[in-house]
């Protein structure tokens, strides 16, 4: 059971301790994060007041200002003019907001996201080749299908792209795995939409798909594995190329 259910503020105060000078916002959210996350928050709970959390941080009142304000936009507390600040979320259900905060507040290097993205991809290819029922395997070869009747119309083919790794994680059933994949691919949107030109480019993915399905409903855990890693590989290549510009 959470230890401050209701309006525990001053064990919420005691549980923060203080930050060294001049922490910046970030690590005001961070702190926060850390203690929500914990599970000693009761979902629902209010918050101490700006001026006790910044007395008890130790940092001025427009940084603990300002990290709640970030923290509400993310989904993670409810600030109730008025009344006060709560936490919206009990900890499970704040672990996908904290990854994306502790990427969004750091600097977004797309080649490093691309990794973290490869190898989340690779292994849900490798779960799912070992879980997929016939329900998913069946509505992947329809995607599939989708793909290579899309080849000429790229934003409908992006769609069914995207449908395909949805029904990937969703065979993969591992819930915590899924959110982090959505995370990474939210954040490299940008590209995404924009990673496949042209029909060369795009039978190719559809080839590639293709391949992942197959060692997918032939539970290849080593084929699905691989066949994603090809797959990641030249789309990985394709974002990177397209994003030159921008990080110039």
């Amino acid at each position: 059971m959470p230890a401050f259910p209701g309006d525990g503020v001053a064990d919420i105060t005691a549980a923060l301790g203080s930050l060294p000078s001049g922490s910046p916002v970030s690590e005001v959210a961070r702190r926060l994060m850390d203690l929500f996350t914990s599970g000693s928050v009761a979902s629902g709970a209010r918050l101490p007041p700006e001026r006790q959390l910044a007395a008890t941080l130790g940092v001025g009142r427009s940084a603990v200002r300002e990290a709640l304000a970030a923290l509400e936009i993310l989904g993670i507390v409810d600030v109730r003019p008025g009344s006060g600040t709560y936490l919206r979320g009990a900890a499970s259900e704040l672990l996908p907001q904290t990854l994306r905060w502790g990427l969004l507040i750091g600097e977004r290097r797309t080649a490093q996201l691309l990794e973290l993205r490869e190898g989340l991809e690779i292994y849900v290819a490798r779960l799912a080749a070992t879980r997929a029922d016939d329900a998913i395997l069946e509505r992947m070869a329809q995607i599939v299908e989708r793909m290579r009747a899309t080849v000429t119309e790229l934003a409908a083919f992006a769609r069914a792209d995207l449908d395909f790794h949805h029904a990937l994680a969703e065979a993969a059933g591992n819930e915590t795995l899924t959110d982090q994949v959505h995370v990474v691919r939210s954040l490299l949107q940008v590209y995404a939409d924009r990673a496949v030109h042209d029909r060369e480019h795009a039978e190719r993915a559809v080839a590639e798909h293709e391949a992942v399905l197959e060692a997918v409903r032939a539970k290849d855990a080593d084929g699905a594995a691989s066949a994603m890693a090809v797959h990641m590989a030249t789309a990985s290549a394709r974002l990177l190329a397209d994003a030159e510009p921008v990080l110039e």
